[in-house]
């Protein structure tokens, strides 16, 4: 039978609480989409941070569990049949958390998949356009003379943030009055779009009024505040 400790990743980081969900991340937008949602579910978990100074994420113990040696990832002691179970992709395990606790994602089928369908919106589109804004504004693309790909990123950016926010024209979240898996996917990185990024200007964000208002009230959230600092930086 396989256990927790059949797992190579943890003889770099060694459980304390084998019986609890092992959280391997970092606080970035990605990370933070399972610390949050493993706050708002309330199950116990047990975080390590993966320190990508110490290139931590390329270590042959990171790589047995998260093939693609991206966080987050998760090894739940307890998964289905009772077996321990690794997963790696944030979107991935936001959905098995909410499958396995009965939250946050619609029970009725058409709004699973409608659910379903905004989290890819920000997995294909959010995330990886507003990554590439952050690049090109405030690390070394910034130095580039060509403006030609900032200048793409910007006008994605806000074209992608109109599609929020004509979503978020008569509803409280993504999905209506439900607080959902969507909305712990795609509200951190419109958070650090405007912070870490610091981009707002260059997107006009006072412009999308919607999605301003859903950001403060997911920002509010008691597991949203703790969960955007866990793994705790060194």
């Amino acid at each position: 039978m396989r256990t927790l400790s059949s797992f190579p990743i943890t003889q770099k980081w060694p459980a304390r609480h084998p019986e609890r969900i092992q959280l391997y991340s970092l606080p970035t937008p990605n990370g933070v989409k399972v610390s949050i949602m493993l706050e708002e579910t309330g199950l116990p978990y047990e975080p390590h941070l993966v320190d990508f100074a110490s290139n931590d994420q390329l270590t042959p113990e990171f790589i047995s569990l998260s093939a693609n040696n991206k966080i987050p990832a998760i090894i739940d002691p307890d998964g289905p049949g009772g077996q321990p179970l690794g997963l790696f992709e944030s979107g991935a395990i936001l959905i098995y958390l909410a499958e396995k606790t009965g939250q946050f994602l619609p029970q009725d089928a058409a709004g699973r998949y409608e659910t379903l369908q905004w989290l890819m919106f920000q997995m294909g589109g959010i995330g990886p356009m507003f990554g590439q804004l952050g690049f090109f504004h405030k690390f070394a693309g910034k130095d580039y003379e060509d403006k030609r790909p900032l200048e793409r990123y910007v006008a994605e950016s806000k074209r992608l943030l109109g599609v929020l926010d004509k979503r978020l024209e008569d509803r409280d979240w993504i999905m209506g009055p439900d607080y959902t898996i969507a909305d712990i996917a795609t509200f951190g990185w419109v958070r650090n779009l405007i912070g870490f990024y610091d981009a707002g200007a260059l997107v006009g964000f006072d412009s999308f009024g919607h999605v301003k208002r859903v950001l403060d009230a997911f920002a509010a959230r008691p597991a949203v505040i703790k969960g955007l600092a866990i793994p705790a930086r060194g």
